[in-house]
């Protein structure tokens, strides 16, 4: 690994519903990632947390990108609701990167999870076209770049493709936010435990299973919404549907809407830090 010069360093952390993730990024390269789980943490907890995940490896880095779960201020200093993280609500944004870092630091920029994961795996790829990110984790979320341009319908996102309405005949479900038929209530973290208890549900889910019906035809519609040359499944469940993309592709290909792409790809991500790493890139540039 390349000795870190905490000057040319930008650190990039990602606050999750169950687990901080860091990475260190320089000249395009990441440096070094670190994982920790949490659970439902106090507000000092988290900061320890964000402390011990660094284990001293970022001190003196100064530009960070940070990632929350929930809903800021006007001035993007704090979270204001965050169900999934509520130790958030006690704390301004920059106590965390001064966790990690050991100093306040001088430039501290607040992104979109699924974008910064969209903005990693464009950086790496370097895919042309129109990529449609989807993030499956505690919730749902989706990310659209074109050439590296977000397609922005409401704030940073292309709009809230974890509450399309995705009913399933015979599995009827209010997601959590009170909706009919919601994409997160069948295949977010949550909805996964209560269907299949805790432990390592992604990697055991069948193409038939409820969950992934429900996800596949949630990208039959954004075929229809979008049009996206490449399809990427992100997160902490997405990242874990590998073993399903050929079915996958065959069920949502099968009478598929004949505006869609016919050279479409589909493909999960490659690792779990992408919204870290990607925080990190956009610490001192941002896309358009």
């Amino acid at each position: 690994m390349p000795a870190m010069d905490p000057s040319q360093t930008t650190l990039g952390i990602d606050v999750g519903g169950t687990s901080v993730k860091m990475a260190a990024v320089r000249e395009g390269q990441i440096l070094w990632t670190a994982k920790l789980s949490h659970n439902k943490p106090s507000a000092q907890d988290l900061l320890a947390v964000v402390r011990h995940a660094s284990e001293g490896r970022a001190n003196g880095i100064s530009n960070v990108g940070l990632c929350v779960p929930g809903i800021l201020d006007e001035r993007r200093e704090r979270v204001t609701f965050s169900a999934n993280v509520p130790a958030l609500h006690e704390l301004r944004l920059d106590e965390l990167a001064e966790a990690a870092t050991g100093q306040p630091p001088s430039m501290l920029r607040i992104v979109n999870d699924t974008l910064a994961t969209a903005w990693d795996i464009s950086a790496t790829r370097k895919l042309s076209g129109r990529m449609l990110v989807l993030a499956l984790g505690t919730g749902v979320g989706a990310c659209v770049l074109d050439e590296g341009v977000p397609l922005r319908v409401d704030g940073d996102s292309p709009g809230h493709i974890g509450q399309i309405d995705v009913s399933l005949e015979g599995e009827p479900i209010i997601a959590p936010d009170g909706g009919a038929g919601g994409l997160e209530g069948y295949i977010g973290a949550a909805a996964l435990r209560q269907r299949y208890g805790s432990g390592a549900v992604a990697a055991r889910l069948k193409i038939g299973d409820p969950p992934i019906r429900a996800l596949v035809r949630a990208l039959r519609i954004c075929h229809a919404l979008y049009r996206p040359q490449h399809i990427i499944l992100a997160g902490g469940i997405g990242f874990r549907l590998k073993h399903l993309l050929a079915e996958m592709r065959e069920a949502i290909n099968t009478h598929l809407t004949r505006i869609a792409r016919a050279d479409w790809t589909l493909s999960t991500a490659d690792h779990d830090h992408h919204a870290a790493a990607g925080a990190a890139r956009l610490a001192l540039s941002e896309p358009a």
